[in-house]
């Protein structure tokens, strides 16, 4: 893909994240917004002329969320792309290895039993992790070698099982399954400390993700063909999962439980830049920012003052998707 691709990609993102920044139920003026963040460059001097309440409202509540919905947007759509590449498959998505099922379960259990909201991150990350862990150790125990298939049945094996014990938890206290629901339907919070939480482990998965960008169009023509190549397949298909696993565990425990994201943003990506992962990866990281930020923005203002769960906005687009790419994958099948 040509530098004009990308520079207009990354111009595209900015445009969102100045749309997320600028918009909501309090408007803040454009120009504004840009003379606030000049100022706060080392060596600038400017004077975007807001009010306190406005200058308090960008930065200890727009920017910070602005921030994390992108952080979290290229992180499952990064995780998704990866993903696909492994399994050979454009509908697998970050949520196929029990993360999304695993963190729903410990995330429930930190609800109901202890309901200290500081924890229930720390919980999802942990149960996304060990949900995908596994998945993979029962697939290796499976099949023997860890075959994409195994793989596959492995998490969802897992994930219905963690599933039903997450209904089973909700059960034990019924008066917090609205607060539990809420976490399911996913929201992106305003909290500086949550921005820094995930901040490294964005910055480690997306960089490990991005060098295998070549070795994921190696895996696409093959197992024997990559080995001839010399690629060591069954290695580096581990190092992807646990990349793409980590940028979900991290998105899911700071967003709660987003969906189709990492479905639909890879998929469109692949349509409008061709199929080379080199390509995919960082237009997915940077599409997928974008997308998010918008789905955010969306959500808090469509019934202003009230806010959607940013899952419901995520839902709309990507359901009619998933079913566009499923039906045009059925028939592409002999």
């Amino acid at each position: 893909m040509r530098p004009a691709g990308y520079l207009a990609a990354s111009a595209a993102l900015v445009a969102c994240l100045l749309a997320g920044l600028v918009a909501g139920a309090a408007g803040i003026p454009v120009k504004g917004v840009l003379l606030a963040l000049l100022d706060r460059l080392p060596l600038v001097s400017a004077d975007p002329g807001l009010s306190p309440v406005e200058y308090g409202l960008l930065f200890q509540l727009r920017v910070p969320r602005v921030l994390l919905a992108a952080l979290v947007g290229g992180m499952l759509a990064m995780a998704g792309a990866g993903y696909q590449g492994v399994f050979r498959n454009p509908l697998a998505d970050p949520y196929l290895l029990g993360a999304a099922a695993g963190a729903g379960f410990t995330a429930t259990l930190m609800i109901v039993l202890v309901d200290v909201d500081a924890l229930v991150p720390l919980a999802a990350f942990g149960g996304a992790a060990g949900g995908v862990l596994l998945a993979y150790a029962l697939g290796r125990t499976a099949g023997r070698g860890g075959g994409t298939a195994t793989l596959l049945l492995a998490g969802i094996a897992v994930s219905s099982f963690l599933s039903a014990l997450q209904a089973f938890a909700q059960q034990i206290k019924v008066d917090r399954l609205q607060r539990i629901y809420a976490w399911i339907l996913g929201g992106i919070g305003s909290d500086w400390s949550q921005v820094r939480m995930v901040l490294p482990y964005a910055a480690v998965s997306a960089a490990v993700l991005l060098a295998h960008g070549r070795v994921l169009d190696v895996l696409s023509v093959g197992d024997d063909e990559a080995s001839g190549l010399g690629v060591n397949a069954a290695r580096a298909r581990l190092v992807i999962l646990c990349a793409a696993s980590l940028a979900t565990a991290s998105a899911v425990a700071v967003g709660g439980l987003i969906g189709f994201v990492g479905v639909v943003v890879p998929h469109a990506v692949r349509r409008l830049a061709g199929g080379s992962y080199r390509v995919v990866l960082p237009l997915s990281l940077l599409a997928g920012a974008g997308f998010l930020v918008l789905a955010d923005l969306v959500a808090r203002t469509a019934l202003a003052p009230a806010e959607l769960p940013i899952g419901v906005v995520t839902a709309f687009v990507g359901a009619p998707f998933f079913v566009a790419v499923l039906r045009a994958t059925r028939t592409a099948d002999p």
